[in-house]
């Protein structure tokens, strides 16, 4: 049973491939042979890659707030310090674009706008030093939208975590009025009171009364 079984394979592989039957299994083992090493080539490259996107993949550390700070403090959120976040200022609202570092990080497209309030650079779409400043008097309304649409994007995307402080902020005298009435007040306990002269008086020598009256017995 079992060579009729065989005859009639070998007989079909003839009828069907044109082959004979060694050459036809001899075929289906360099196949097999050849799936084998090319798997196992892109196997080994997956499984070396996979360690590598595991470690560029690290979770980032939540945002931290940094408050009102100058624009030279912001400069030193620009990534190129690894340790620090990465930070980008739109209209004096900082926000946290670390999770964004292939474009706004070192050699990132965008590498310029980091560490600066870039809201007339971003209006403009412009590359310029000169319009990489907060500073977005003299735009036109069609570049005022444009800067709406990229703070709306920012506000939805990223942390904000402080503001850019103002360069034009008066300064003004932390000490309170009761503190200066206080001082006032001492100032004068210092000086001592003052002498008022007598209105309508003169002080003058009791002298002449007493002429008058040796005039009178002589």
């Amino acid at each position: 049973m079992a060579l009729e079984l065989w005859e009639t394979l070998k007989l079909s592989i003839t009828a069907y491939t044109g082959l004979s039957p060694a050459t036809f299994f001899t075929v289906i083992a360099i196949s097999l042979a050849l799936y084998h090493i090319v798997s196992g080539f892109f196997g080994s490259s997956s499984q070396h890659q996979r360690p590598r996107s595991m470690e560029e993949m690290e979770p980032l550390p939540p945002p931290v707030q940094v408050g009102e700070i100058t624009e030279d403090e912001l400069k030193q959120y620009d990534g190129t310090d690894p340790k620090k976040p990465l930070l980008m200022a739109i209209k004096s609202q900082i926000y946290d674009v670390s999770q964004s570092r292939m474009f706004y990080g070192p050699g990132g497209p965008y590498a310029l706008f980091a560490g600066k309030d870039a809201s007339r650079a971003l209006a403009k779409m412009s590359f310029e030093d000169k319009d990489l400043t907060g500073d977005i008097s003299g735009l036109g309304p069609f570049e005022l939208e444009a800067l709406q649409d990229w703070e709306f994007k920012f506000m939805s995307k990223y942390v904000k975590v402080g503001t850019v402080k103002s360069k034009d902020a008066p300064t003004t005298d932390e000490s309170s009025p009761i503190e200066t009435t206080d001082r006032e007040a001492a100032n004068k306990v210092e000086d001592g009171p003052t002498e008022k002269p007598h209105d309508g008086l003169s002080e003058k020598p009791v002298e002449t009364s007493v002429t008058d009256a040796e005039k009178k017995d002589e």
